[in-house]
């Protein structure tokens, strides 16, 4: 009996883990399911010995984003600054643009409905969060969600191309034209840029549309959709 309850109980999580795959597929808008290939490798993020004083960096840069004044009226009207979230050994990084109001609120990357959106599409791609780095080009909000400033990107260029340098992505996704063109420091749109691999030290970058785009703009979840499969291909996950 306790055999056949314990199965059951197996079954079920079984079902729930299906139905949250198939939420995030419909969420990042896969309208057909991938094909099924091989496993996916589990070495998305890099050996634990790699790790060595990557974390004490990471720890002394957030101490030092927290204390920044560069941008003093961002900084007056901050409730928190939000450096970023993931493991040290990511193989992966995605790179946004700047905290809204949720993110400003708890001080992590990516909790509103964009960041939720986020989280599906990385689970369609069959990673999870803690398998990835997120990041932002601002550590500040700005008011009303506007883009940053070329100032405030100047400011804060030093503390997202630090926190990449100490993580040594093999892969960035930048999310969106604020994201892709402060890192490629280039004046290309997204549109333009989608599609195409470029380099940033030694990672391989790819752009996409920012979630908040798509939550505007749901048919665009086909091209996100499309640059993923790119970037897990190169990553070496099966989709």
């Amino acid at each position: 009996m306790a055999g056949r309850d314990e199965a059951a109980r197996g079954g079920r999580a079984s079902a729930r883990q299906v139905a949250r795959r198939l939420e995030s597929l419909v969420a990042a808008g896969v309208t057909d399911l991938p094909k099924r290939g091989r496993r996916r490798p589990p070495a998305v993020t890099k050996p634990v010995t790699v790790a060595v004083g990557k974390d004490e960096q990471l720890r002394v840069l957030r101490e030092e984003v927290a204390a920044c004044r560069r941008c003093e009226p961002l900084a007056r009207a901050r409730a928190h600054t939000v450096f970023g979230s993931g493991p040290a050994t990511a193989r992966l990084c995605f790179l946004g643009e700047a905290p809204g109001a949720d993110e400003d609120a708890s001080g992590e990357p990516f909790v509103g409905r964009a960041g939720q959106l986020l989280t599906k599409i990385i689970e369609a791609c069959t990673l999870t969060r803690d398998e990835v780095y997120i990041l932002n080009v601002l550590k500040c909000r700005p008011p009303e969600n506007r883009a940053p400033l070329p100032e405030e990107t100047a400011n804060c260029r030093g503390y997202f191309e630090r926190q990449l340098e100490v993580i040594a992505p093999e892969f960035i996704c930048c999310l969106g034209t604020t994201a892709a063109q402060a890192l490629l420091e280039t004046e290309e749109k997204i549109g333009k840029l989608r599609g195409r691999w470029f380099s940033w030290r030694s990672a391989q970058v790819l752009c996409t549309y920012h979630p908040s785009y798509l939550l505007r703009n749901p048919a665009a979840k086909r091209d996100v959709w499309d640059d993923m499969k790119l970037l897990m291909a190169k990553l070496g996950v099966d989709l």
